[in-house]
């Protein structure tokens, strides 16, 4: 597996039901190999103007060719109106782990 081809999905969730929801579904898709939850605190801009709350992070581990499916599962599922969706590249990793990642997702 060229270690290009994993990626990590980062979504924000208002609640940890809601990031275990989607964590659940995700997984049950096979869109992620892993998905990681963090409780968070956000600092952003939103109506004109600064907001802040605690929210959850999700860290989807998975690779590039699920990220359309992945990204549709999470918006369908999704409370939010503009869900954080955004995908990062994996430009190195333990190839062991790498390749956990393409088993898990059925690549």
């Amino acid at each position: 597996m060229d270690q290009g081809e994993a990626c990590v999905v980062m979504v924000t969730a208002p609640n940890k039901e809601e990031a275990e929801r989607l964590a659940v579904a995700t997984l049950e898709a096979r869109l992620a190999a892993c998905v990681q939850i963090q409780a968070i605190t956000s600092h952003y801009w939103w109506d004109g103007k600064i907001t802040s709350d605690a929210e959850q992070l999700l860290l989807f581990k998975t690779l590039p060719a699920k990220f359309a499916a992945l990204r549709d599962l999470i918006t369908s599922l999704h409370s939010y109106d503009t869900p954080e969706i955004i995908q990062l590249p994996v430009t190195a990793g333990a190839e062991k782990y790498l390749g956990w990642i393409r088993r898990e997702t059925g690549a």
